[in-house]
């Protein structure tokens, strides 16, 4: 992403900056790598791309703080490269990758070589968390220091719950030392057993193992405890209940120091979308009933989730096209996340400011990273959304090498067509 890049000047938009309370139809100009006016703007170097944006939102560029982008080690199923063509594609100028990769990113090796890669590539800011644990495993703390020296932005052993509460306590302690968010995979690995999704009418129907909602509140409910504890900052990722997200309201009552997400799919579909045992339903935390979908949708209209991250898990045929108890865990999420959260505005559960908090503000507070506003002097991490665009996804138009997902080939409506970063675009259908 190094380089002068081109003058662009984005025409008759309407521009959404929640943090600096804008919402307004004007102008917006980028020179070089930042955001010269916002606004009214003048002196327009000559040499300026001018795009007329009418009827779209020009918006800071979205930030996916939970992706899974599997290299090193399973680049069959998605490598840094196709990981950030799908982000940019779907509006992403940024994206936080989870530690699991083989070998684990629990050290400065690893930490360095996604960074290099990422900057190989040079398409959207890569940032790398990495592993609490050693090997995560959850027996020894990884080198914090060295990992955020690195470059690490934040800490979790994504994929595997932490059982060992003494381990977490010390986590967060030591973490908060170098400034390090810890992420929490909230699951009880007993209670969630060999389940392979929510436990219900509908798994007994199916006779598939159940994994009860109590699974994720335990864990929510002791790692809020020990956020309290320690001080040390706390995000939950991808929240699925109602009681999870009862539990973190209360928490943040009371002023512990927790954030909270949760992705497309459980504001979106429910544990029947299973239906015939199509494994593109199968996650973890699995998919829930109508009531934890409406919870999980209060909770972002009310603020008690703070961001929308997709849990982009990519997986080829040979981990998804088999029976359902051996089928992987995840789907791929980058590039139909931003229509997917597009309908909470058109339901009303949402106004487009709070959906541009959601996606992009918040993520990149609660990382610490570039991002979040379209202020002048800002970098120039733009996003241009049309909110009326109607299309289907089908399997070839995917940028992401996994094609595991449930809203393939069904309407979508609203998707980015730019997508800049850093004052380069790196996606682009106004051409």
């Amino acid at each position: 992403m190094s380089g002068e890049a081109p003058a662009i000047l984005l025409r008759n938009g309407r521009i959404i900056d929640p943090v600096a309370g804008r919402d307004q139809r004007g102008d917006l100009l980028v020179v070089g790598s930042t955001i010269a006016a916002v606004g009214a703007v003048d002196n327009t170097p000559a040499t300026a791309r001018v795009l007329d944006v009418d009827g779209c939102w020009v918006v800071p560029g979205l930030v996916d703080m939970h992706v899974h982008l599997r290299e090193p080690g399973e680049e069959y199923k998605e490598d840094i490269e196709s990981g950030c063509r799908a982000a940019a594609a779907g509006g992403f100028t940024a994206v936080a990758c989870m530690p699991n990769t083989k070998p684990v990113n629990d050290c400065k090796a690893v930490t360095t070589y996604i960074l290099e890669r990422a900057r190989a590539v040079g398409c959207v800011r890569v940032y790398p968390v990495a592993a609490i644990s050693k090997g995560a495993k959850g027996q020894e703390l990884a080198e914090y220091g060295e990992l955020r020296h690195a470059g690490a932005v934040a800490v979790s052993d994504d994929g595997l719950p932490v059982m060992n509460s003494q381990l977490m306590r010390r986590a967060l302690e030591y973490a908060a030392t170098f400034d390090l968010l810890v992420i929490s995979h909230a699951e009880d690995a007993a209670l969630a057993a060999a389940g392979v999704m929510n436990e219900g009418v509908t798994s007994t129907r199916l006779g598939l193992h159940g994994i009860p909602s109590a699974a994720e509140t335990v864990m929510v409910y002791r790692d809020l405890a020990l956020a309290e504890l320690t001080g040390g900052r706390l995000h939950i990722a991808h929240v699925s209940t109602a009681e999870a997200v009862a539990c973190i309201r209360r928490a943040k009552e009371r002023g512990a120091p927790v954030t909270a997400e949760t992705a497309p799919h459980y504001f979106t579909l429910t544990e029947e979308a299973v239906g015939a045992y199509d494994t593109n339903a199968k996650m973890n935390p699995p998919l829930r009933t109508p009531a934890d979908v409406a919870a999980i949708r209060q909770g972002l209209a009310d603020g008690t989730l703070d961001a929308i991250a997709t849990d982009h898990a990519p997986h080829s045929v040979l981990e998804k096209e088999v029976e359902f108890d051996r089928a992987a865990n995840g789907i791929v999420g980058l590039e139909t996340a931003l229509p997917l959260s597009l309908e909470l505005v058109r339901q009303g559960v949402l106004d487009p400011s709070g959906l541009v908090r959601l996606l992009s503000c918040n993520p990149a507070r609660i990382l610490g990273v570039a991002g979040g506003s379209l202020a002048a002097g800002a970098p120039a991490d733009i996003t241009v959304i049309d909110p009326e665009a109607s299309y289907t996804l089908g399997p070839a138009d995917l940028f992401s090498k996994g094609k595991n997902s449930p809203f393939l080939n069904r309407p979508l409506q609203g998707r980015a067509v730019l997508t800049v970063v850093n004052g380069a675009i790196r996606h682009d259908l106004l051409c």
